[in-house]
């Protein structure tokens, strides 16, 4: 199995993104998948001009040069994507959603009708293609993923792909934090490690191990009662730093 999958935090390998994408990128790999990963704050990608010239002019190949001739290639082919990103504004990452928005070479400009909705066909058949969504936000409600959840549902069937399901963590960044005041959260990491592994095999995510991996780890007033004084104690010492 071929796995294209990107971490579209800002904070790169420091984020709460990479804390749960890495344990499950690791499954993957335990799978047998061959896993590319790429940070998308690392790449050279302009927006869509929406010019068409990838529909008309250059079928398959978008008239912009940048790190897209080289990712289109590796994504034509890949048998799972993985969209790892946190929750801004409800959705993902603007970076991530500049990636998406160059996909378009991926299909051509016909339209059909596929399960009796409008589509654009796909350029290459790989009617097989997988996608699967690894996220984290900073709020502790599981509904805070259901707008973006619904975008990449959405996605999936724009681009002809199979929607394979989203591992959630509410506050992950502060699962290293948490696990150093000893409360034990073990289990939520094997979590993202076995729904990767699930998927490697070529399975499904078993919904008792996505629960796993959303599981509230501290009352939800103990951890914005924590979070709050951390950002106080910040405001603090910057505005000290400040004044000296």
């Amino acid at each position: 199995m071929k796995v294209v999958a990107f971490n579209a935090s800002p904070k790169m390998e420091h984020g709460g993104t990479a804390v749960v994408l890495n344990p499950f990128l690791d499954g993957l790999r335990e799978a047998g998948a061959e896993v590319e990963l790429f940070y998308v704050r690392k790449l050279n990608i302009k927006p869509c001009l929406g010019d068409f010239a990838c529909w008309l002019k250059t079928p398959g190949r978008c008239s912009q040069r940048d790190d897209m001739d080289m990712l289109l290639p590796k994504l034509a082919e890949a048998d799972l994507v993985v969209l790892g990103t946190p929750v801004y504004v409800d959705g993902m990452t603007g970076a991530l959603k500049t990636v998406l928005d160059r996909m378009v070479p991926l299909v051509q400009p016909f339209f059909e009708l596929r399960e009796d909705h409008c589509r654009h066909p796909r350029r290459y058949e790989k009617a097989d293609r997988k996608l699967a969504l690894v996220s984290v936000c900073g709020f502790t409600e599981l509904d805070n993923f259901d707008p973006l959840v619904t975008h990449v549902k959405a996605i999936c069937k724009n681009m002809g792909s199979e929607y394979a399901g989203a591992v959630l963590r509410p506050y992950a960044m502060a699962m290293p934090y948490i696990k150093r005041k000893g409360v034990p959260i073990d289990d939520v990491f094997e979590a993202f490690k076995e729904a990767g592994r699930q998927l490697g095999r070529g399975g499904r995510m078993d919904p008792a191990v996505l629960a796993t991996a959303s599981r509230e780890m501290v009352p939800r007033e103990v951890y914005i009662s924590v979070t709050n004084a951390s950002f106080q104690r910040d405001l603090e010492a910057l505005a000290k730093t400040a004044g000296d």
